[in-house]
């Protein structure tokens, strides 16, 4: 019986999504321009996070790039470079809340101000609650969703000032339902998503309409961070097709990006 009623309740939620889907697919919406922005993208020297900046080079953006890995981000800068963008390595600790700021003072004196910011950085451990060490779920919360604030109040003023901006926040479906042996990370993703929904909001109280906001949710992303991923929401994604959905995401300025779209109605079932 209780499933049954799960099912009606889901019911209306599928209907919204098909029509959504049937527009979008019959009125796609116009994509903005993001030629001459200056786009940071934290976590950019791997992953999603070069991939972003790939498709943000070939689309003439002003690229700071942000990565802990010094010789990773450098070959990001320069793979940028050569799609004909411009592009500004930084060597950057996301779980630290001065060098974050600092980096920040460097990129508004010497490149300007920050009209798009991906905040992607981020760090897994998976384990069992006890075995998963103290440190390692600090610096699970201070690179998923601390880094976030920092970033954002070091940016975010100019955007507001001009009311012009984009601010991403790179979370998981992980941050709207629980996987077990990663209890740290759901709960940052989860904190991840609960910052761009209230920031959303602020922005929206604060009449800031032209400052945008979007988050990803993908299922597990096969950036080798976490062995075999698998969940019973749908199979491991590759970062390129993940990427694809986040530019469309950004340039239509589409507020939640579930990856694979079923995640949108599955999540709304619980136990």
């Amino acid at each position: 019986m209780k499933f049954f009623l799960q099912c009606l309740q889901l019911l209306p939620l599928l209907v919204i999504f098909t029509l959504e889907s049937l527009l979008k697919r019959f009125i796609p919406k116009k994509r903005k321009s993001v030629t001459g922005e200056i786009v940071l993208i934290t976590g950019a020297g791997h992953g999603i996070g070069r991939l972003t900046a790939y498709e943000f080079a070939k689309r003439k953006s002003k690229l700071v790039l942000w990565d802990i890995n010094k010789h990773g981000i450098e070959d990001t800068a320069a793979e940028c470079q050569r799609l004909g963008a411009k592009a500004h390595a930084f060597v950057v600790d996301c779980s630290n809340r001065e060098d974050i700021y600092s980096s920040a003072k460097k990129v508004k004196e010497e490149i300007g101000d920050v009209s798009i910011l991906v905040n992607n950085a981020g760090v897994v451990y998976t384990s069992d609650l006890f075995a998963t060490q103290d440190p390692q779920i600090e610096k699970t919360f201070e690179v998923n969703v601390l880094a976030h604030f920092w970033t954002s109040k070091a940016f975010l003023p100019a955007m507001m000032k001009n009311n012009h901006g984009h601010i991403v926040t790179v979370a998981s479906a992980a941050g709207h339902t629980g996987v077990p042996f990663l209890l740290a990370y759901c709960s940052s993703k989860f904190a991840a998503v609960g910052f761009h929904k209230a920031l959303t909001e602020e922005l929206a109280a604060l009449e800031r309409t032209g400052v945008k906001t979007t988050c990803l949710c993908p299922n597990f992303v096969n950036t080798g961070f976490i062995k075999n991923p698998s969940t019973a929401l749908g199979p491991t994604l590759e970062p390129e097709e993940v990427v694809d959905r986040l530019m469309n995401g950004i340039l239509t300025e589409e507020k939640m990006i579930f990856i694979p779209s079923s995640i949108s109605f599955l999540t709304v079932v619980e136990k």
